[in-house]
């Protein structure tokens, strides 16, 4: 690959999504909070990126608007499909709505339910598969190829990357001189994104992905610095639903070795906490997917480069309501 995302890009792609996805807040963690909390306290100022505020619950409306507003009338016209565990699905349906167009998902079956009702609310056509996400990837583009549908692929093309980027750009913009920002990482579009648009804004600023230990291929990937796959038995076994991708996408693994520093893995009981946390210390709600970065921010502080400022990106607030109420019975039981 010779061609990589511009920051002229991302930053025409903030303005085609402005008034559709939200400037979301960055909100600056309490450290008195997590005192009352028994949380170690930083040594660092923590800010969280709050793409659960999104329309759809996630940053995924970034991306998929951004390429979807840039189809000729013909492509909208025949429609567009995708294949999604849940968030991305999301942010094509509504993305297709607001412009008009049909949407079809390809989901796996073992895709949260709350995120497979909120498709189907968005009007999209959901065609279900198995757990794979290659499983899924091929169904899509056999149906691609029937129908004449355009593919938004979830993560493996610029449109995608310069629009996830505009997340970055923002955390730039609205906090001048952090050090270190930390994006959770599965196919590589919000990390290879985020750190494109954070390195070409501010060279100095760190940029980290985090992401489960059970589906940790970008690490192996980024520090082997050969882009591996791992099967979906492996990735399929943790919480955090939208990072069982078994691949960087091509592309994203570019853009990933050119602008990431760094990557780290986290445990499923980590997730966890990081989940309480938030519940507990902030009004924020956390998919599990989107916690990992406090995690990696909380626990493995040692192992991330000094900052006096760190902004940690939770990614979605997709929450299962059963999961949620676990969290909050056993926050109570520990209160």
């Amino acid at each position: 690959m010779s061609e990589f995302v511009t920051l002229e890009e991302i930053r025409a792609a903030h303005q085609r999504v402005a008034g559709v996805a939200v400037r979301t807040p960055l909100y600056r963690v309490s450290r008195a909070r997590l005192r009352m909390a028994n949380v170690p306290e930083p040594e660092f100022d923590l800010y969280i990126k709050a793409e659960s505020e999104q329309p759809i619950g996630s940053f995924k409306l970034r991306g998929a608007y951004n390429m979807v507003s840039q189809l000729t009338p013909d492509a909208l016209t025949r429609g567009v499909i995708t294949y999604s565990s849940g968030n991305h699905a999301q942010g094509v349906a509504y993305a297709a709505r607001a412009l008009g167009a049909k949407a079809v998902i390809v989901m796996p079956e073992n895709a949260p339910e709350i995120k497979k009702i909120a498709t189907a609310a968005l009007g999209a056509e959901i065609v279900m598969v198995g757990p794979a996400s290659s499983e899924r990837k091929l169904k899509a583009e056999e149906l691609a190829a029937k129908f004449g549908y355009t593919m938004i692929p979830p993560y493996d093309h610029p449109q995608i990357i310069a629009g996830q980027g505009t997340c970055g750009l923002e955390i730039v913009e609205q906090l001048p001189g952090v050090d270190l920002v930390l994006s959770p990482v599965s196919g590589g579009g919000l990390l290879s994104g985020t750190a494109t648009a954070v390195k070409l804004a501010s060279p100095e600023t760190q940029v980290w992905g985090a992401e489960p230990e059970l589906a940790a291929d970008a690490k192996e990937s980024f520090y082997s610095k050969t882009l591996v796959e791992w099967p979906a038995a492996k990735t399929t076994r943790t919480i955090g639903d939208g990072l069982r991708t078994q691949s960087l996408g091509p592309l994203n693994f570019e853009h990933v070795l050119r602008y990431v520093d760094g990557i780290l893995t986290v445990t499923e009981e980590e997730i966890f906490a990081a989940m309480r946390i938030m519940l507990t210390v902030t009004k924020l709600v956390p998919e599990p997917s989107g916690a990992v970065t406090l995690a990696a921010a909380l626990f493995h502080a040692a192992e991330l480069p000094k900052a006096r400022k760190v902004a940690v990106i939770l990614s979605g607030g997709n929450l299962e309501p059963a999961l949620k109420e676990q969290l909050e019975a056993e926050m109570a039981t520990a209160g």
